[in-house]
C-alpha cells in the first residue's frame, strides 16, 4: 500500500508511521511522500532523514480548493492509497475529501467525539476528566468527526500537567496510528 503524509510541524507521527512502514511492522507498505504545507515543518528533514521523498505546497494566499488540488496532484501522481494527516492543521476541502474517498485517516489526541479542534489536551485538563487518549479516524468534511478505526485511553494523573498529559498522549499516539494503519492494510487484503 502506497501511503502519502501530510505535516504541518514537527512530523513525530509521520516518523513513527515511516519507521514502521519501512520495518515491515505495516507490512506491504511504503511511505511514496510526505508533504507539507509550511516550508520550516521540522518534520521535512526526518522524512528526507529516512529516505522519504518531501514537497512543500505552501498555501500562498490561495482558496483551500486551488491548494488541496495540487496536493491531489501530487499523491494521484504517486498512487498513493492512504493518506494519512500527521499534525496536519488544515482543514481539507470537499473535493480533497471526494479524490480519496474512505481513504484518508487522522489521529486526534482525544478520545473522540470528546475535545474536537485544537488544544484538545488542553481542553480535557481544563474539564477535568479523569480519562483522555487519543483516535484514528476516518476523515470527513466536518472537523474531527469521521468514523473512529481505534482509540486509545490515556489517564489523567493527579500530578498531571498539561505538558506531561500531552506526551503521554503522543506516546500512545505514535502506537495507535501505526496499529490503525496495519489493520486497514488487512482488510485493503494488502
Amino acid at each position: 500500500m502506497k501511503i502519502g503524509i501530510l505535516i504541518s510541524g514537527r512530523g513525530s507521527n509521520m516518523v513513527a508511521l515511516v519507521d514502521a512502514a519501512k520495518s515491515g511492522e505495516i507490512p506491504d507498505s511504503e511511505v511514496a511522500v510526505v508533504i507539507s504545507d509550511k516550508a520550516d515543518a521540522a518534520g521535512l528533514a526526518k522524512a528526507r532523514e529516512r529516505g522519504v521523498a518531501t514537497i512543500v505546497i505552501e498555501r500562498q494566499g490561495r482558496k483551500r480548493e486551488e491548494h488541496d488540488a495540487e496536493i491531489t496532484g501530487e499523491l494521484s501522481q504517486r498512487g498513493v492509497e492512504l493518506v494519512c494527516l500527521a499534525g496536519y492543521m488544515r482543514l481539507l476541502s470537499p473535493s480533497f475529501i471526494k479524490a480519496f474517498p474512505n481513504q484518508i485517516i487522522n489521529i486526534h489526541p482525544s478520545l473522540l467525539p470528546a475535545f474536537p479542534g485544537l488544544d484538545a489536551q488542553r481542553q480535557a485538563f481544563e474539564a477535568g476528566v479523569k480519562v483522555t487518549g487519543c483516535t484514528v479516524h476516518f476523515v470527513d468534511e466536518h472537523l474531527d468527526n469521521g468514523p473512529a478505526i481505534l482509540q486509545k485511553e490515556v489517564e489523567v494523573l493527579d500530578n498531571d500537567t498539561i505538558g506531561t498529559l500531552s506526551d503521554r498522549i503522543l506516546e500512545q499516539e505514535h502506537k495507535l496510528y501505526v496499529a490503525a494503519v496495519k489493520l486497514l492494510t488487512r482488510e485493503r487484503g494488502v
